[in-house]
């Protein structure tokens, strides 16, 4: 089944760039550019969109991530929403809690289950914003999410799946953990 997905993905990607001539479709209306290579980063997205395989988009600050996020997901088709979440400055326990939940009693205060952004993203896209700031420890539970598409909520043994696209960026070129 690798297999088979990689192959289709090398020939959307073939076929997407001996489609150079053709518009970008309505997903990327709200970048505005006229520039060669945007639009051939258009082309490339509405080539991998059709997989489930996690993006990184990586840029300085102001660059306009959070739009190509967004045009990621309307180029995908995804039925759910897309979910934006800024992780710089969470720290491991906030980062936790806000994408995967908890349940009742997880922690002081916890008086009832509540899911978390993850599933809010259930047959969209979730978009972490600026992941080159989390802590080690959260970025190997991104990993998981990411690898395996699994998570578990702060204090529960059962472990969750997510269908969700995973879309990253960070302004930390080089330095992030995720690919």
């Amino acid at each position: 089944a690798l297999i088979a997905s990689l192959k289709e993905d090398n020939r959307a990607l073939r076929q997407s760039f001996l489609e150079a001539a053709k518009p970008p479709s309505p997903s990327f209306d709200r970048i505005i550019t006229r520039d060669g290579r945007m639009l051939s980063i258009f082309r490339y997205i509405e080539a991998i969109v059709a997989s489930d395989r996690p993006v990184l988009i990586s840029g300085e600050s102001g660059t306009g991530k959070e739009l190509v996020a967004s045009a990621i997901h309307a180029a995908s088709g995804r039925s759910g929403e897309l979910v934006a979440v800024n992780v710089a400055g969470l720290d491991d326990t906030m980062f936790s809690d806000t994408l995967f939940g908890h349940r009742r009693g997880a922690f002081t205060g916890a008086d009832t289950d509540r899911p978390g952004l993850i599933e809010r993203a259930a047959g969209g896209t979730l978009f972490l914003d600026e992941i080159g700031d989390l802590s080690a420890q959260s970025q190997v539970k991104l990993l998981r999410l990411i690898e395996q598409k699994r998570y578990y909520p702060l204090g529960s043994d059962a472990m969750k799946t997510s269908d969700a696209l995973v879309v990253t960026a960070t302004h930390q070129i080089g330095r992030a953990s995720c690919r």
